[in-house]
């Protein structure tokens, strides 16, 4: 069972890691086999599954988003605690969302899985250049579609 004075700590210091832009220090809370599920993982890299596995695969995909998103930072909401997981609430201040980060530990404290589940984007928050991106196709496509 994950203690929630640990659960705490752990949601700060991984909010912070991100809030630095520090790859290194982010990653440094997951296995090296570590499995990541995300939609934009669809989006921005292109999987199908929406999954990848291993730090270098994660690490390209996270490097990537921390690019495109240099004003990211993260204000952390809540956290829940599970047996061996833990889900890290937080609002993506840039991109006008909330995000719950469920993830799941081994027994010495690392991070095997991990989920990302995205919350409607605000209007009129600043996102980053992919998700503008994306938002911009999906206004080509409706223009294209109405007439």
């Amino acid at each position: 069972m994950i203690d929630r004075n640990w659960a705490e700590a752990f949601a700060r210091e991984w909010v912070d890691a991100w809030n630095a832009h520090d790859l290194e220090r982010i990653l440094s809370h997951y296995t090296d086999d570590f499995e990541m599920a995300s939609p934009l993982i669809v989006e921005r890299m292109g999987v199908a599954s929406g999954r990848l596995k291993g730090k270098e695969e994660i690490r390209r995909y996270w490097g990537q988003g921390l690019a495109g998103a240099p004003n990211l930072r993260f204000e952390l909401l809540q956290v829940m605690v599970g047996v061996n997981s833990l889900a890290i609430v937080y609002k993506s201040v840039t991109a006008g969302r909330t995000v719950i980060e469920r993830i799941e530990f081994d027994d010495h404290g690392k991070a095997v899985q991990a989920e990302a589940l995205y919350g409607p984007l605000e209007a009129g928050k600043v996102v980053g250049e992919d998700e503008y991106k994306r938002i911009l196709r999906e206004l080509a496509t409706l223009r294209k579609n109405w007439r």
